[in-house]
């Protein structure tokens, strides 16, 4: 059941996501068939239904599959119909199975997409399909800050920015190039769509950082270095979506080294104190 929880801020990415979708579909001419949207809501809804009734739990909504069908939805593109709703269940699976210490280990639409990329035929993710328009980019800054905002983790999408860009500005200016040609490669990287929708509704997620803000720091930045490398060093593509899949073992670790108050949605507290029980 949805239920208004005071201003959470799931509430508002939902919200926002849906926008993206609308906007992408209409105007960006997203290769997104209606009924792969429909399957991957309905899907990640019964698994969640599923794994509720699995480990007894109530008073858990279903925010967080929906944000992890929309997720999916905005990132990932298949040929087929099942690809969608069999990912949007092992997605939300991983947030129930794969926990240390009452705590999931991967962002779920991050992980359903990594497995997309690595398992399932005809799936891939598109960078390019919010291109670098100025207009799209703001959107984005302006609704993904709003999210990662009212969640209260603006800092680990901005630093991410910083480090990424901070690195890319790095690697022009060892390479030689002009002031100009430096500026004009920046400014498109700074509107790149793809870029912006993953700092500020991926990296951002409350309940896959670590929860001390020198772990988190240190964690994102971490990720910007890999995604960078990926990138720019190895010359494949999707290196900030790798990245956040590779470093999310090291999110226990940090917590471990740091501890600090947990970061729990308020839909989400009985799931986090009987999962630790249950487990």
């Amino acid at each position: 059941m949805l239920r208004w929880t005071g201003g959470d801020a799931r509430f508002f990415q939902i919200v926002f996501q849906a926008v993206l979708l609308t906007v992408g579909v209409l105007l960006r001419d997203f290769s997104l068939l209606p009924w792969q949207m429909g399957l991957a809501l309905l899907a990640a809804a019964a698994t969640q239904a599923f794994w509720l009734r699995v480990f007894r739990l109530k008073n858990v909504g279903y925010l967080s599959p929906l944000i992890t069908a929309c997720g999916l939805s905005l990132l990932l593109r298949a040929d087929t119909l099942w690809a969608h709703p069999l990912l949007a269940c092992l997605a939300i699976s991983s947030k129930f199975l794969l926990r240390v210490r009452g705590k999931h280990v991967f962002n779920p639409a991050n992980f359903g997409v990594g497995l997309a990329l690595l398992i399932v035929p005809g799936t891939w993710v598109s960078p390019g399909q919010w291109g670098n328009d100025l207009g799209i980019a703001l959107w984005l800054v302006a609704l993904g800050a709003t999210v990662a905002g009212r969640a209260g983790r603006n800092d680990a999408a901005w630093l991410f920015l910083a480090s990424f860009l901070g690195l890319l500005l790095l690697r022009l200016l060892y390479l030689g190039h002009s002031v100009p040609r430096i500026w004009e490669i920046l400014c498109h990287q700074s509107l790149n769509g793809a870029l912006l929708l993953f700092a500020f509704f991926m990296i951002s997620d409350p309940m896959t950082l670590p929860d001390h803000p020198r772990a988190r720091h240190l964690h994102v930045v971490l990720v910007a270095l890999l995604a960078f490398v990926w990138q720019f060093l190895f010359y494949r593509p999707n290196g900030a979506l790798w990245a956040l899949l590779f470093l999310a073992p090291l999110v226990p670790l940090w917590d471990a080294i740091w501890p600090a108050k947990r970061y729990i949605w308020s839909e989400n507290r009985t799931l986090h104190n009987k999962c630790c029980v249950a487990r």
